[in-house]
């Protein structure tokens, strides 16, 4: 999986992406929850997408928001949509590869971690761009075994399978104080305090 096919794939779908999203709000609601997400709070949101859970961090009145999404069409629709939103900063690029001009309380991976090809160099990104006492969560708003069905279509040469949570937990553990191990019918979400 190269990057530049990743880029090229969400491209093609971000005009559609909305109209397409089944959401759920009940369970983004329980992944913001854990994730810790409140008032006050610096978020940043990795592979943002269109804006998917802007309006939610807004509705818990964060301090900011920063999302960044590496396809420039997902990126150009998420900063049009929230452009009188003061509180959000959208940027195009690869979190990998981009140089933060702070650290943040609150660092979100929803519905997009199966597109990043090495997921062990990503936790030590993002561990790095997490405060002390800060949290990680990587989330998706469907099943493990959903989330690798749906992938098996259009998606499967922009993913890797999605890892079970333990072993995504192992991955955290160097960094973070794993609290919450959650993969079942509804959710999977592996998320922890920064040690």
């Amino acid at each position: 999986m190269e990057k530049k096919e990743v880029i090229e794939f969400f491209d093609r779908c971000a005009p559609t992406w909305d109209a397409t999203l089944v959401r759920r709000d009940d369970v983004i609601k329980k992944i913001l929850d854990n994730g810790g997400i409140k008032a006050g709070l610096d978020v940043l949101d990795v592979a943002c997408g269109t804006g998917v859970l802007f309006p939610y961090y807004l509705q818990r009145e964060v301090n900011t928001v920063t999302g960044i999404d590496i396809s420039p069409e997902m990126a150009k629709i998420a900063g049009e949509k929230y452009s009188d939103q003061s509180k959000i900063r959208v940027i195009c690029g690869d979190v990998e590869e981009t140089s933060f001009d702070r650290k943040f309380d609150a660092v979100m991976v929803y519905n997009a971690f199966p597109h990043f090809q090495d997921a062990q160099r990503l936790i030590g990104i993002l561990a790095f761009l997490t405060k002390e006492g800060g949290r990680l969560t990587i989330a998706h708003g469907m099943s493990r075994d959903q989330i690798n069905s749906h992938h098996k279509g259009t998606a499967s040469g922009v993913s890797k399978g999605l890892m079970c949570a333990e072993d995504l937990q192992k991955l955290f553990e160097p960094y973070f104080d794993v609290d919450i191990v959650i993969s079942d019918d509804t959710m999977y979400q592996v998320s922890g305090k920064r040690a």
